[in-house]
């Protein structure tokens, strides 16, 4: 069952969905090429972001940048499903989906990675996204494991 807002119509509230589900694999394609500073522009300048792994929250979109690039690379593909948006207005949404990530090291022949024997995590991210100028945007992502590794 949807929800159209007050003063959106259907088309409107159908727009802030497909932006919102693009905004999460836009984010999706970015990590996974390892493209830190698209990730972290996907994010405003006072995001909250939790990794799904835990730790403490990393507090805006610099801290955000400096978490990022301070990861050991490592080859990853995350597969984003089950993207469900709950349009609260023409420019504030939140989001839930699912996520699977494989990762591992990259072979010493140059072959395909050696899969990480923790892989694949199963997961989710839970979205709070706003409307600004630069587009939709991360206010708040809080990740969270639905398995231990």
């Amino acid at each position: 069952m949807t929800h159209t807002p007050y003063g959106m119509d259907e088309d409107s509230r159908r727009a802030v969905e497909a932006d919102v589900t693009r905004l999460i694999h836009e984010y999706t394609w970015a990590n996974d090429t390892q493209d830190w500073e698209a990730c972290a522009r996907l994010y405003t300048e006072d995001a909250v972001f939790r990794r799904p792994s835990g730790g403490d929250p990393v507090i805006g979109r610099a801290a955000i940048l400096e978490s990022f690039l301070a990861r050991k690379p490592r080859a990853q593909r995350h597969a984003i499903a089950n993207v469900l948006v709950d349009v609260e207005g023409p420019a504030t949404a939140c989001a839930r989906s699912v996520i699977v990530l494989y990762m591992g090291d990259a072979a010493d022949d140059g072959g395909l990675p050696v899969q990480d024997a923790k892989s694949p995590l199963i997961g989710t991210f839970t979205d709070r996204c706003v409307l600004t100028p630069e587009g939709w945007r991360f206010a708040e992502r809080v990740g969270g494991l639905d398995f231990r590794p």
